[in-house]
């Protein structure tokens, strides 16, 4: 045939369409209420005033009808506003730089593991290798117990970490803010692996001299994932407690936990885990609305641990020697794949527009009912945030998910850089993302935040914040000497 049909696939830009789509089914009420309206008017406007009036006097109005009835209403507006939750607000945050003196360039971490391990080259070739692929740069830092060789980690040296990242977090967060140890109502310290007695919140009601009826609360053995844990029990605590601060501080103290042992699945946290922690003010206090820089929208939590391989995938044990380290399972990206599956199956209904909702809903009707090989739908996350915080915990964790939620590189710069600088630092990574995409200037008012985290048990926990204001550039912070070079290409191996 001499004239066929054009193929409209290629003719026609899909990309408008499915924007097309996605405007009309997210403005469909819109749409619907517009002619409804006109119809009204119109209406009105053909009757005339005097039509109008006379109507309005036909109507009969009983003295008791209008009292129940404003008695019903004031009723059920009372009922709305005191069951309404309470708006929490993130006031602001500030996260610890370590000095120069902990940096731990290539070249440096690679001696010390060879006169660590001198008798177990292999190790040594298995931890360059990890190093190579890992996504780090030359600026982590460790803490100055493991700079000696060997290593020296002792209490007194692991309360001296916590308390230099810790009391220097809290202070910069108390000067940026003007918050007082008065003000605060609530405390939250998350640290994993070191829990001491006094434990971590106590240190901080010792060093501050916080009020004696403070709520205070320690949490530790719940990993990388523990930060935004801190951020939910402070939601809860900021529903019952109005007109009230609450302190989270999330870190992870490194100098007990540095294995000096030979098993290659526990010396990879030796070769991601760095320094690191942070501050964060939380209020649920009306006045704090104007100055805050963002509102907690959502906290969603999934756990995992009803599996054992998920419970066991990343475990603290002894090695055959009786050395303490965390064991990483083989299976943790496929676990934390589930975990994530799961997580976003909780949250998309929350925040996903419905245009992608009703895609989601037609696709799984359709491989349930007629064809089960058609491929998943996989919801477009980028039409309900503008920027995602992805936990920092290694390179194949961020290319997982930035592959899986089919994110740009931009969408995850934040993630990538944060790796590059600070290392993984655990439960605290996820303020340094946020403070890297303040210091780039992309934070504007009414974007919305995607916090991603996973730690053990297994869990995979999810915030989300709206930004309450445009956000100028800061000038401190951990990026403040070094966001001009960023971001910088990571290359997938860099040869030592």
């Amino acid at each position: 045939m001499s004239e066929i049909l054009p193929n409209f696939s290629t003719s026609v830009k899909l990309k408008y369409v499915k924007l097309g789509y996605q405007y009309l089914i997210n403005h469909i009420l819109t749409f619907l209420l517009i002619p409804i309206m006109l119809g009204i008017l119109i209406e009105i406007l053909r009757l005339g005033p005097q039509e109008i009036l006379y109507i309005f006097n036909s109507l009969h109005f009983d003295l008791v009808q209008v009292l129940c009835s404003s008695f019903f209403v004031i009723f059920i507006s009372t009922v709305y506003f005191m069951s309404k939750p309470r708006s929490i607000y993130l006031v602001d945050y500030s996260c610890y730089k370590p000095p120069v003196t902990c940096r731990v360039p290539f070249a440096t971490f690679m001696e010390h593991s060879r006169l660590i391990l001198k008798d177990n080259p292999k190790s040594v070739d298995f931890q360059m290798r990890i190093l190579e692929r890992s996504g780090l740069g030359e600026e982590t830092c460790l803490p100055p117990a493991i700079h000696y060789i060997p290593p020296t980690p002792t209490m007194e040296a692991a309360r001296g970490e916590a308390e230099t990242v810790i009391f220097s977090a809290i202070d910069s967060l108390m000067k940026k803010t003007g918050l007082k140890p008065k003000d605060i109502d609530i405390l939250i310290v998350n640290c994993s692996l070191f829990s001491p007695t006094p434990s971590l919140s106590a240190m901080v009601v010792n060093k501050y001299k916080l009020r004696s009826n403070i709520k205070s609360y320690n949490l530790s053995g719940m990993g990388c994932s523990a930060g935004l844990i801190s951020i939910d029990l402070a939601r809860d605590l900021l529903q019952v407690h109005p007109n009230s601060n609450a302190l989270v501080v999330s870190t992870e103290i490194i100098t007990p936990n540095y294995y000096q042992g030979s098993e290659r699945a526990m010396l990879l946290p030796n070769c991601l885990f760095r320094m690191g922690g942070a501050a964060i003010l939380l209020s649920n206090k009306r006045r704090d609305s104007g100055r805050a820089k963002y509102k907690l929208v959502h906290v969603v939590r999934t756990h995992k641990g009803a599996d054992d391989k998920a419970y066991r995938c990343v475990y603290e044990q002894e090695d055959p020697q009786g050395k303490v380290g965390i064991n990483l399972s083989k299976d943790l990206m496929v676990i934390a794949g589930e975990a994530l599956k799961s997580n976003i199956t909780t949250i998309g209904p929350l925040v996903l527009p419905a245009s992608e909702q009703l895609l989601f809903l037609f696709t799984l009707i359709g491989r349930k009912i007629f064809n089960p090989r058609w491929k998943p739908y996989i919801p477009d996350f980028k039409l309900a945030f503008e920027h995602f915080c992805i936990h920092a915990g290694g390179r194949a964790v961020i290319d997982e998910l930035q592959k899986n939620l089919q994110l740009s590189a931009e969408h995850v710069e934040a993630s990538r850089m944060t790796l590059h600088r600070f290392g993984n630092t655990s439960s605290s990574s996820l303020w340094y993302e946020l403070g890297y995409i303040e210091a780039k200037g992309r934070m504007k008012k009414g974007d919305r935040v995607w916090q991603i985290a996973f730690g053990s048990g297994f869990k995979c926990n999810s915030a989300v914040w709206k930004c309450n204001r445009t956000i100028k550039t800061p000038t401190d912070g951990p990026w403040r000497d070094c966001i001009d070079r960023y971001p910088v290409h990571i290359p997938e191996i860099v040869k030592l």
